[in-house]
């Protein structure tokens, strides 16, 4: 399995806001600039971010996204069914039926024996990031237990030096 890019923007994302003022949303265009890439591409993480209710969005001159939860209460799984989905790494495009058609008991014993062995590498997978949080990762990160906050929409000389 391989993650798209779209995963690992929105967990940035999700971390960059977790380092955000709680009470300044970041601004859309400071994210774009930050993450670089299309903006486009950016909202469209951004607002699948919304509806799976990990960040919030105000319009707006002052607006921007937020987080919608604390970083501790936040998890990878989440992130990634706000952007991918369902876990749900097997295709199961009945190539073992098609391919033991001659033999339709080892046919359907070979497609549920292979899809069965994805499902359960599919919960293990997703067990095991369920119980990973952002906050866990920004203390791997920063190897603090406060975790700076800062500014990104009027980022200084002060808070760049409370990240580093």
């Amino acid at each position: 399995m391989q993650l798209t890019k779209g995963f690992e923007q929105a967990a940035c994302i999700v971390a960059l806001l977790a380092t955000q003022k709680r009470d300044i949303p970041v601004s859309s265009g400071v994210i774009n600039e930050t993450l670089g890439g299309s903006a486009t591409y950016l909202h469209k993480i951004m607002r699948k971010l919304v509806v799976g209710g990990l960040i919030t969005s105000v319009s707006g001159n002052s607006g921007g996204f937020s987080l919608a939860k604390e970083p501790e209460d936040i998890t990878l799984l989440e992130v990634y069914h706000a952007t991918e989905g369902q876990v749900d790494t097997f295709p199961d495009l009945g190539f073992f039926v098609r391919a033991f058609k001659d033999f339709p008991s080892i046919a359907t014993q070979a497609d549920s024996a292979i899809t069965d062995v994805f499902h359960k590498a599919d919960r293990r997978w997703s067990d095991y990031i369920e119980n990973v949080t952002v906050q866990d990762i920004l203390w791997q990160t920063f190897k603090v237990d406060q975790i700076p906050l800062v500014d990104w929409n009027n980022l200084t000389e002060e808070d760049i030096n409370k990240l580093n």
